[in-house]
């Protein structure tokens, strides 16, 4: 089985006792950096044998994988923090796994942008998650694509491009539409920072962030109702 086990996106301990009882058990962890990932296991005393998988030899290393599973092997996969596929590496293995008709478990736990959702104090019973966007090619477009989307939108972005994407909300989506930022999302500075598009954007510019970014926007609010015509407008015409 390929199990897909959610790791802390900050304070360590937000991981479950079946996490950990799982890392323990399988017969190997893949993960996406294992430099970022051996103070955590350290952490719980896992000492499962480890094994790079990330975006840039994913698809070199499935195939092994797979045979791997196919020989009742159980593998486990974590990324650098939160939950596999969400942004991070997953989706591939995942996929080739449920072709190869190989089970597959993905354990509830940790990810950033429900959190950042929840404390951003905006509607949350309909969202639209974007992650990050196109760095050059395709990045307006899209954001034009999201003009008139009614539910609101959350981000992920790179600490140093923060005073960049709020330009570009600017001008996509006006300057009062509300927005908030969250950083170090369950760690010990924590920040949730919220205003209009514009007033986020005199004040953080040109900051240099650290952390993990999630960016929500708000949803367009609803318009105001026309006001009916008095029946007595052409009267006296």
């Amino acid at each position: 089985m390929l199990y897909l086990v959610p790791t802390p996106v900050g304070n360590l301990e937000d991981f479950t006792f079946r996490a950990v009882r799982i890392l323990k058990e399988v017969s190997l962890i893949l993960a996406e950096d294992t430099r970022t990932s051996l103070p955590l296991l350290k952490h719980y005393e896992i000492n499962t044998p480890l094994q790079s998988h990330h975006l840039f030899n994913e698809h070199r290393s499935i195939e092994q994988i797979i045979q791997r599973l196919k020989s009742q092997e159980d593998i486990a996969l974590i990324t650098d923090a939160g939950t596999p596929g969400i942004s991070d590496p997953g989706f591939l293995l995942v996929r080739e796994c449920i072709k190869e008709d190989i089970k597959v478990e993905c354990l509830p736990g940790a990810t950033a942008f429900v959190p950042a959702l929840i404390d951003s104090g905006f509607p949350c019973e309909k969202f639209c998650f974007e992650g990050f966007l196109p760095h050059k090619k395709g990045r307006q477009a899209r954001l034009n694509e999201l003009k008139d989307e009614k539910r609101t939108l959350i981000f992920y972005e790179s600490p140093f491009r923060v005073g960049k994407l709020l330009q570009e909300l600017q001008e996509t989506f006006g300057s009062e539409r509300k927005v908030c930022i969250s950083r170090e999302i369950s760690k010990k500075f924590e920040q949730h920072i919220r205003g209009s598009i514009q007033e986020l954007l005199d004040k953080y510019k040109d900051t240099q962030f650290k952390g993990e970014i999630v960016v929500i926007l708000s949803a367009i609010e609803k318009e105001e109702k026309p006001q009916r015509e008095s029946s007595n407008k052409y009267k006296n015409q």
